[in-house]
């Protein structure tokens, strides 16, 4: 006889965060596909095996420990008509680039995560949007509703979370081919860097780029095995923002009989859900993948540690990331005291700068922007911070694509707001382009060798 295998429903406070309160949440419930919806995700396969989430926890140990970097980046919100092999393999691509710039920088391993695979809701300040006289509910992300501004196209529908399940499948599919067969190869991606750094634009970053090459020719020379080097680990992660979806998702592993998010590797919460008595915090506290938390300018040294005893009791390294996103004028005073209370307690999360959210401003013609200047000052406070406290700097989560956009300003191959009518392409928040994401990459490795 067949012991059947363990129900995520039989498992004791799964379902508790329903009695909580639930910021951001879709008003679904009374749709009259809700529950078949449910049904249906209930039974589909895991998009991630609990093997491979334990991995990328004893990873981010590493990282916690000072042993290797992190490295996320992505879409602000996917789009299922963006899930084709050209713009996935951009984005892998783009981020593989700028990990060889990083591991030479930091002589570190780098942990490489994307923002995708599940990255289509997203957080809005407001529930309703208002056109011409016409109010209507905000665009959430593609797997909550439509970006068209119309009555149908705007509705919360829960059939999305299955085309986004489906989408996330088929992205998954993609990110293990690439980075398992031979694309992810080192000698290829250096080429590719080599390329950038020819570049007039990017000539400061030529020499670093041929101690690259150079450092890759030694091991060729020394008959390293390159086979080994042709494939890469490559975890995905997004905002664990709809509980009715992640909560379809958990499974109960079969090794351990504890319960994980299979949507993805890493799951983390966003700075407008992180309430301590919410349902956000109550679920992921729930689940075995590594969490992560956004931590805003008004985060507080107590509400760093309260956090920590909510998501991380154990004080189990690789558990916990704290993402800051403290804006360029904030970080270097708002992040020491939320360092010093988290490190006088003894606890050990990883801590990773995003230099994206924080730094977002409306220009009057209506579009929203970020400057690459304030992005990068981001970036090098973070660096000053842990390097005065003695702390390690444990990574960097950009909002980025592989494509030719134009969303932020500025770089050394400057994009002006004079481009954005052909070349703006985002339903949400403006990310970098390839080259501004690559060009992070070399100002971050430059920062890490100086700690060297």
């Amino acid at each position: 006889m067949t012991t059947p295998s363990p129900s995520a429903a039989d498992y004791p406070g799964l379902d508790e965060w329903r009695e909580r309160s639930i910021g951001q949440h879709p008003q679904w419930a009374e749709h009259p596909d809700f529950a078949d919806s449910i049904q249906e995700l209930n039974a589909v396969p895991p998009l991630v095996f609990a093997g491979e989430v334990d991995r990328l926890r004893s990873r981010l140990a590493q990282v916690a420990n000072g042993e290797a970097f992190f490295l996320q980046g992505g879409d602000c919100a996917e789009t299922f008509a963006g899930a084709t092999a050209d713009k996935i393999s951009g984005r892998v691509r783009t981020l593989l680039q700028m990990a060889v710039v990083l591991t030479y920088g930091a002589s570190l391993p780098v942990v490489k995560m994307g923002r995708m695979a599940g990255q289509f809701s997203k957080p809005r300040s407001s529930n309703e949007e208002t056109r011409d006289g016409v109010t209507l509910p905000s665009f959430r992300g593609e797997m909550v509703n439509g970006f068209d501004f119309t009555e149908e196209s705007r509705v919360h529908d829960p059939k999305r979370m299955l085309r986004g399940y489906h989408t996330s499948a088929s992205t998954l599919n993609l990110i293990r081919a690439f980075t398992q067969g031979g694309f992810a190869d080192l000698r290829r991606v250096h080429a590719w860097n080599m390329g950038f750094a020819a570049n007039p634009a990017y000539a400061r970053y030529e020499t670093m780029a041929r101690e690259i090459d150079h450092a890759v020719k030694f091991m060729a020379a020394c008959g390293s095995d390159f086979d080994a080097l042709k494939t890469t680990e490559f975890f995905a992660g997004h905002e664990a923002l709809l509980l009715d979806y992640e909560r379809a998702l958990t499974r109960i592993d079969s090794r351990t009989n504890l319960p994980y998010g299979t949507s993805a590797h890493f799951l983390w919460i966003g700075e407008r859900t992180r309430d301590l008595d919410g349902a956000h915090v109550d679920l992921l506290s729930r689940l075995r993948n590594p969490i992560g938390v956004k931590l805003g300018p008004g985060t507080s040294g107590e509400d760093a540690l309260r956090l920590i005893d909510a998501l991380d009791p154990e004080r189990e390294p690789g558990r916990l990331t704290f993402i800051t996103r403290m804006g360029a004028k904030n970080i270097r005073e708002k992040l020491p005291p939320v360092i010093r209370a988290v490190e006088e307690s003894g606890a050990k999360p990883v801590w990773v700068t995003d230099p994206m959210h924080g730094n977002t401003v409306s220009l009057p013609s209506g579009y929203k922007t970020r400057r690459f200047e304030d992005v990068v000052d981001e970036v090098r406070g973070f660096f000053e911070v842990h390097r005065e406290l003695g702390t390690f700097p444990g990574g960097i989560h950009v909002e980025m694509t592989g494509d030719d956009v134009a969303e932020c300003l500025g770089g050394s191959d400057p994009v002006a707001e004079s481009s954005f009518a052909e070349r703006y392409e985002t339903l949400c928040d403006p990310r970098l382009n390839h080259m501004q994401s690559l060009e992070i990459a070399f100002l971050v490795a430059e920062y890490l060798s100086e700690q060297n």
